[in-house]
C-alpha cells in the first residue's frame, strides 16, 4: 500500500479559495488511486470535527495551531513559514515512514531537520512567492502593511534559493513557474491545477449578469474589485452581482450604495455553482503575475463568457477559452460586447479542458513521480 504525507498551509474545506482547492481535490485524486493520505494542517484554531468529505480521503488527519507570535515578523524567515512550525508535527511524521507532500513554501520550515533522516521530500509550489508578496505590497494602500509585504518579498527570495533544491520535485502550476524553479534547482515538474470539475456545464445562450467572485481579504483581489465596481458605475444597465464570504464593513457600504451591483455569500461549492451557471459573464482579473488562477477553471466549467486581463493565466491554450482585456479600457468594451453575445462555446471548452486539465490524469502523473513507478 502507497503512503504519503501531505502538509497543508490550512484545513482545506470548504475548498471555496485558491490554494485550497487544489489542495483538496489533490487529495481526492491521489485517495482514489488508492494511496493512503495521512494529512496534516496548520490553523488558526483546531476545529471541533472534521468534514466528511475530508474523513473519507484521508487515512488520518492531525491539526497544529500556527503559532502567534508578533516577532515572528522579524525573524529572517519569511513570517508565513515562521508560524508554521511544530515539534508534534515531526513525531507524528516519524510514526509512518512515506514520502512527504509540502503544500507550498509556507509549510516548509521543517524541511531542513527531515532531509538528513532519509525522507523523500516533494513540494506543491503554489505561487512564486517573492513575486506574490512584491504584488501585495504593490496594491495595499496600508502603508505598514505595504512595508511588511515587500520586507516579506525579500525574505522568501533568499529562502526560495536556499530550500528548493533539497526537494526531490518541486510540483509547479504554471509555465512560467516551472521555468522559475528549474533555473534555481533543475528539479521542477509542471502539474497543473487540481480544480475539482468532470464535466463542462451545457448551458443556455444567455445569463442573467456579470459576476465577480473572490476572496476580499487579499489586496490584490480588493483592487480587482474596485476596478471592477467603477466600471459598472459608468456602465448602470447591466447588473453585476459581486460574491464573496469575507467581505468588509467599507466594501459592504460602496456596494450597497450602488443600484446596479449587489453583494451575495458564496457559504457553499454547490451556492457558488449556481451562481456561475446564472452568470451570462465572469470578471476575472488580477494584479500579480503568479499564474493561472485556481478560479478560472470553475469559471471556464461551470459558466458562460470570461473576461479577464493578462494576470490571470499564462497558459495560451486556456486564455484563447477567454475574452481577454489589456487594460480596464478594454475590460469594458469586452463587457458591452459580450452582453449582447449568445454563448455557443461548451462544445469547444469540453473538447480541450476533458482531454488536457482532468484531475485524475495529474493525480496519476504526480504519484508515478512520488513514488517512481
Amino acid at each position: 500500500m502507497k503512503e504519503l504525507h501531505i502538509i497543508s498551509f490550512n484545513y482545506p474545506y470548504p475548498p471555496s479559495y485558491g490554494g485550497i482547492i487544489d489542495v483538496y481535490y489533490k487529495i481526492r485524486a491521489l485517495s482514489d488511486l488508492g494511496i493512503k493520505i495521512h494529512l496534516h494542517c496548520f490553523v488558526d484554531k483546531i476545529p471541533a470535527t472534521v468534514d466528511p468529505e475530508v474523513e473519507e480521503s484521508t487515512e488520518n488527519i492531525f491539526f497544529y495551531e500556527k503559532k502567534k507570535n508578533p516577532l515572528l515578523y522579524f525573524s529572517g524567515i519569511p513570517f508565513a513559514a515562521a508560524i508554521r512550525d511544530s515539534d508534534l508535527l515531526l513525531k507524528n511524521l516519524e510514526t509512518v515512514k512515506a514520502p512527504i507532500l509540502f503544500e507550498g513554501l509556507q509549510t516548509t520550515y521543517i524541511a531542513k531537520l527531515l532531509k538528513d533522516k532519509g525522507y523523500q521530500l516533494y513540494l506543491r509550489h503554489h505561487n512564486n512567492e517573492t513575486e506574490y508578496y512584491k504584488g501585495l505590497s504593490l496594491s495595499e494602500k496600508n502603508i505598514f502593511k505595504k512595508i511588511v509585504y515587500r520586507i516579506e518579498s525579500l525574505k522568501h527570495k533568499g529562502y526560495e534559493k536556499k530550500l528548493l533544491k533539497r526537494f526531490e520535485a518541486v510540483f509547479c502550476l504554471s509555465g512560467k513557474e516551472y521555468n522559475e524553479v528549474e533555473i534555481y534547482s533543475k528539479n521542477a515538474r509542471l502539474i497543473p491545477i487540481f480544480h475539482g470539475n468532470q464535466l463542462v456545464k451545457q448551458l443556455d445562450k444567455k445569463g442573467n449578469y456579470f459576476l465577480f467572485h473572490g476572496d476580499l481579504t487579499t489586496a490584490d483581489n480588493k483592487k480587482a474589485l474596485m476596478e471592477t465596481i467603477d466600471l459598472f458605475k459608468t456602465l448602470p444597465q447591466y447588473k453585476l452581482v459581486v460574491a464573496s464570504d469575507r467581505a468588509s464593513e467599507d466594501i459592504q457600504r460602496r456596494i450597497s450604495a450602488i443600484q446596479n451591483i449587489t453583494l451575495t455569500p458564496i457559504q457553499t461549492t454547490e451556492k457558488l455553482h449556481n451562481l456561475l451557471e446564472d452568470a451570462h459573464a465572469n470578471i476575472l482579473l488580477s494584479y500579480q503575475n503568479s499564474g493561472t488562477k485556481v478560479k478560472l477553471f470553475n469559471t471556464l466549467y461551470n459558466s458562460r463568457f470570461v473576461i479577464i486581463n493578462g494576470n490571470i493565466t499564462d497558459d495560451p491554450v486556456l486564455k484563447s477559452l477567454c475574452l481577454y482585456g489589456a487594460d480596464m479600457a478594454e475590460i469594458r468594451q469586452q463587457i458591452i460586447t459580450s452582453a449582447e453575445k449568445d454563448y455557443n462555446d461548451s462544445e469547444k471548452r469540453k473538447e480541450i479542458l476533458e482531454k488536457t486539465h482532468s484531475d485524475d490524469a495529474k493525480a496519476e502523473e504526480m504519484a508515478k513521480i512520488i513514488f517512481k513507478n
